[in-house]
């Protein structure tokens, strides 16, 4: 089939990629032209595991291409998806659609025969009835079909997640586009993935569920962890204990730093915002959404005791600065809270990342970036493990205990307690009564 995946941010790149991989003939198209040029040179923006090799693959095999031309990308092809970006609106908590719209505009002066249009990035319920509307204004409601396809990709598993979905899930009001799309995804459908379909509505509403619900689960165990703390019990037996019970299940139950990213932090402010709009109280989400916020001042309180409030001049090793392993993404990553705040009160900061240098931090005084881990670690005082890089899963703790004064804060809880005791090593984690 003929894509054109409009926007090429991490769900429109990987999306169209991973289209033209099971035999499509994708453009990704953006407004951006030097990036685009660097995709064709085969430059990939972000970091995404396996992307590189398939982006080379697919543009050698005359699948896949990149354009600036939106026009003729749309008249060239069967099918568009919409994959711009819906941040959340400055000073607001609903999602700015102002790109959505923009972008539906520009198709309904390109369409030339039957299209689907549909909603790929994540959209509040009732988008895809405006897009309808706006493409109403110069086009007959037979030229096409507007639908909600919401993607599911987890950052540094997004093409795993791609071809092996837990479910596909198609909003259409026609029998005409979803036989299409159906057909769109039987390579994976044929692999094991269900084939959800629902109405345009449900579609759009059915992500931001799923997003709101995991962030809860995430929100949920901190604050238990919290607990598990002043009654020194382990968070990870409370963990294991719940998740085995398969009405819960064990994913997203571990506790650590507050939930960051490109999904959870807006899409749990743009669900609320939503049920305001309707005069609905989602009480428990707004309950999340608090909760998560105040994450990163309860950890920053812990790592001021480890230091005995005396911050100053202290050096402070962060590894992983990230919001999660596997990717770039520093979007609402409680390091952007944690390092501002320790550098305000004069410490010391070296942080390592395997996937380089941060402008966030640029400015920051007292906040250098380190291109390795042992020259990260060097004369620290408290060592934070922010961020659950494999890199990170087995320092020789022997070296880094050379400075006999060094604490250890491992906030993804990556080693056992009762192992940093027998090392005699000053070691704190989250929710386990250390």
């Amino acid at each position: 089939m003929k894509l054109c995946m409009i926007g090429t941010g991490y769900v429109g790149l990987v999306s169209g990629v991973c289209f033209s991989d099971l035999g499509n003939q994708v453009i990704c198209v953006d407004k951006d032209l030097t990036k685009i040029n660097k995709l064709q040179n085969g430059f990939i923006p972000i970091y995404e595991p396996g992307l590189n090799e398939l982006v080379k693959k697919n543009i050698k095999n005359k699948r896949l291409f990149f354009s600036n031309d939106l026009k003729n990308s749309i008249k060239k092809s069967d099918i568009i998806f919409i994959c711009v970006g819906t941040p959340t609106k400055k000073g607001g908590s609903s999602a700015d659609l102002s790109q959505i719209y923009k972008v539906a505009y520009q198709i309904s002066k390109s369409i030339n025969k039957f299209k689907i249009i549909i909603t790929k990035s994540t959209v509040p319920v009732t988008t895809g009835d405006e897009i309808e509307k706006i493409l109403l204004k110069n086009n007959s409601s037979k030229k096409f079909s507007v639908v909600s396809n919401p993607e599911f990709l987890r950052e540094g598993e997004a093409i795993r997640d791609f071809i092996y979905p837990d479910r596909v899930v198609v909003g259409s009001n026609d029998k005409k586009s979803n036989k299409i799309l159906k057909n769109l995804y039987s390579p994976l459908i044929t692999k094991g993935a269900k084939y959800v379909h629902t109405s345009r509505r449900a579609a759009e509403l059915i992500k931001y569920a799923s997003n709101a619900f995991l962030a809860t689960k995430i929100t949920f165990i901190n604050e238990l962890a919290n607990l598990c703390e002043k009654t020194n019990i382990n968070i990870d037996d409370i963990s294991i204990g719940m998740g085995l019970d398969q009405r819960i299940g064990s994913r997203f139950l571990r506790a650590g730093p507050a939930y960051g990213g490109s999904c959870f932090p807006k899409d749990t402010k743009a669900i609320t915002s939503t049920a305001d709009k309707f005069k609905t109280n989602l009480s428990v989400i707004k309950s999340v959404i608090k909760s998560n916020e105040n994450r990163s001042k309860l950890l920053l309180k812990r790592v001021y005791g480890a230091l005995n409030n005396r911050i100053k001049n202290k050096k402070i090793s962060f590894l992983g600065v990230t919001f999660k392993a596997n990717t770039d993404d520093m979007r609402d990553s409680s390091s952007l809270t944690m390092i501002p705040e320790l550098s305000k009160r004069g410490a010391n900061i070296s942080y390592y990342d395997p996937t380089g240098i941060k402008k966030e931090f640029n400015k920051l005084k007292n906040v250098n970036f380190a291109k390795s881990i042992s020259t990260c670690l060097e004369k620290a005082d408290l060592i934070i493990i922010h961020t659950e890089w494999n890199d990170f899963k087995s320092l020789d703790f022997k070296k880094i205990n050379k400075n006999k004064k060094t604490t250890i804060f491992d906030m993804r809880n990556l080693y056992l307690p009762e192992k940093m005791i027998k090392k005699k090593i000053k070691y704190l984690s989250v929710g386990r009564g250390t």
